[in-house]
């Protein structure tokens, strides 16, 4: 008997049947590929906070580093100045800014050349004067990357004036000891024969009583001698400067009577006089009368100084800086208003016999200057054509209970290294 053929429903059901089957495989499947990706996903998600948060660190890190190395080039009193390969200025720092005298906004961007040429730095001759009699040296450095490339160059600006007031006050104390050694000995063998004709001077003023006319040339010999005595006295003065005679003295007193001494400049001028006294500079361990001549040949310097009328100021500080056990040392300044002292002169007015006055020795701020010293002290001179010049003497307290010579060494070696320590 043959079978009978399949009913359509039947086939139809096991094809749905197998439909179904396949759909929930599928079904399976892409849950189980969502399940996968969704875990993925996740991973995904930590692993790029975890990145963000470590770059978040590095970028802070960096930032902070970059703000403390800016820190570090702004604070430094050596002028910076970068460039890229090319010699553009890509950055620079203040300090350079203030001793080329020109803006940042002026310096970034443009070319070094221009900039150092400007600023006539482009020359070999070091240290070099710019404005304000500032002195500056410059060196440069190449600037290379990690593999040793050249990517820019480094200019270094430094500023050197403290180093060459140091060094021009050295040079000018040898000097002067020099010329001191060289004048005493003049003196004394001057004096001598100079004493001869003093003598027989006054024999002829004796022997020609009765010779009036003649006489007059024998009292002209002495006036002439005595003359050249005083000048010798002056030279012995400043090559053999003592304080023997030091103690405590009032500030003002001295001052006021130094001025008394040149009431007849003063009052034959126009020039208005100032004084200040700190409280904590009442006394000064000083020689009165050198002292007195020291302030009287400033004063009358500073009249001198100002022939149209000007002000005279005289101040008195304390000064910590420089003293002795227990005793503040003493800063006195004496300025005018004159037109003030070229820049190429400063150097040379204490030597003797140096002066730009008609008729002047030279000898008044030599003399200064060895009884400054004298005194284990210091004198500066601070002047700007056109505006005045500042005399700044500046002593030491009371050194009780020690040699004379080894304290006046033993003061200026830690008044330089004060000023070393500036630098």
């Amino acid at each position: 008997m043959t079978p009978s053929p399949p009913v359509p429903e039947q086939a139809n059901g096991a094809l749905l049947a197998r439909a179904f089957q396949d759909f929930d495989q599928a079904a399976s499947v892409l849950q189980q590929s969502y399940v996968a990706l969704t875990t993925r996903l996740h991973e995904m998600d930590l692993e790029l906070a975890e990145t963000n948060a470590t770059l978040r660190k590095h970028l802070k890190e960096t930032e902070d580093m970059r703000a403390h190395l800016t820190a570090i080039l702004e604070s430094l009193d050596t002028g910076v100045l970068v460039t890229d390969r090319e010699g553009t200025v890509t950055r620079c720092n203040a300090a350079a800014e203030k001793m080329l005298g020109v803006p940042r906004d002026c310096l970034q961007g443009r070319s070094s050349r221009e900039i150092l040429e400007e600023a006539h730095l482009d020359r070999r001759e070091y240290p070099l004067l710019l404005h304000d009699g500032m002195a500056l040296s410059m060196t440069q450095a190449e600037l290379n990357d990690p593999a040793g490339e050249s990517i820019g160059r480094l200019h270094l600006f430094h500023d050197v004036t403290k180093v060459r007031h140091l060094e021009e006050r050295l040079q000018r104390r040898n000097r002067l000891a020099a010329m001191g050694e060289m004048l005493g000995c003049i003196a004394h063998e001057i004096r001598n024969p100079l004493g001869s004709v003093e003598l027989f001077a006054s024999m002829l003023r004796k022997d020609l009583q009765e010779t009036p006319h003649l006489r007059a040339y024998a009292e002209h010999i002495s006036m002439a001698v005595q003359s050249m005595d005083r000048l010798l006295s002056n030279l012995l003065l400043y090559m053999k400067p003592n304080r023997s005679q030091a103690a405590w003295h009032e500030t003002e007193a001295l001052v006021q009577e130094a001025l008394t001494m040149a009431a007849h400049a003063l009052s034959a001028s126009t020039v208005q006089v100032r004084f200040e006294a700190d409280r904590f500079a009442a006394r000064v361990w000083c020689d009165a009368a050198q002292m007195k001549q020291v302030l009287l040949n400033l004063i009358m310097n500073a009249v001198q100084a100002m022939p149209h009328g000007g002000t005279l100021s005289v101040v008195v500080q304390a000064d910590r800086r420089c003293s002795g056990p227990g005793h503040a040392g003493t800063r006195v300044t004496v300025r005018d208003t004159g037109p003030g002292i070229p820049p190429e002169q400063q150097s040379r007015i204490f030597d003797p016999f140096f002066t730009t006055k008609d008729g002047g020795t030279g000898l008044g701020l030599a003399i200064v200057h060895a009884l400054v010293e004298a005194h284990r002290g210091r004198i500066d001179v601070d002047s700007v054509p056109g505006e005045g010049t500042a005399f700044i003497i500046t002593l030491p307290g009371k050194a009780d209970g020690s040699d004379e010579t080894d304290s006046r060494d033993e003061t200026e070696q830690t008044m330089l290294a004060e000023e070393e320590k500036s630098l």
